[in-house]
């Protein structure tokens, strides 16, 4: 008997891991004015890009998509993926960070994110900062332009049998900024990421 509860408990932590490391992955979808692109989606498939000049910023298999950091009254949501830059023919690609900066309060866990649906973060704010990280080197930015908008258009609680998983965030974003005195842009930005305790950090 007690063999049997003990096959009965290993098979259901088995399929709960197996089930958050489904969950985990990226699925990458085709968007269909531009197959380099991921389509926008609400089910938390763990995917982004953009379009950054003439090349992109993209998810990554190899790299975890979005983390979260809570601290000091301001919430950090980073995109974590590649540059495809293009060279002589072939795209190279370029480990790279987006991470956004904004105040916002009582964010205890990744379930207070919910709060975030259908909110847009003005990047050209003071008191919200862009940091761009390019094969790990900062890349130094002179201003913020208006219209740079990151826009979370849904962040929804996904429930499994009865308990929290995680909160799906889905939006849009745009980045206008001056670089060494020369404009630049990251538009068509779209993101589908789920935020569970791996992901989210306050301290």
């Amino acid at each position: 008997m007690k063999k049997n509860i003990f096959l009965l408990i290993i098979s259901c932590l088995f399929v709960s891991c197996a089930k958050d490391e489904v969950m985990d992955r990226t699925i990458f979808i085709p968007d269909e004015g531009d197959s380099t692109l991921p389509a926008y989606t609400e089910w938390g498939y763990n995917s982004f890009g953009a379009d950054y000049e003439r090349s992109y910023f993209l998810v990554s298999n190899n790299i975890v998509p979005c983390k979260v950091l809570y601290k000091d009254g301001k919430l950090s949501f980073s995109l974590n993926g590649i540059y495809k830059e293009r060279g002589y023919g072939y795209y190279a690609n370029v480990p790279m960070m987006i991470s956004v900066s904004f105040p916002m309060s009582n964010v205890a866990g990744y379930t207070d994110l919910v709060q975030l649906n259908d909110v847009k973060i003005n990047l050209a704010v003071a008191d919200c900062t862009v940091k761009i990280l390019k094969n790990e080197v900062e890349i130094p930015i002179d201003d913020v332009l208006d219209g740079s908008v990151l826009y979370f258009k849904r962040a929804q609680l996904l429930n499994i049998d009865e308990s929290p998983n995680r909160t799906i965030l889905s939006g849009t974003f745009d980045l206008r900024f001056i670089r060494g005195g020369y404009p630049e842009s990251i538009s068509d930005g779209r993101f589908d990421v789920g935020i569970n305790n791996d992901v989210f950090y306050a301290y």
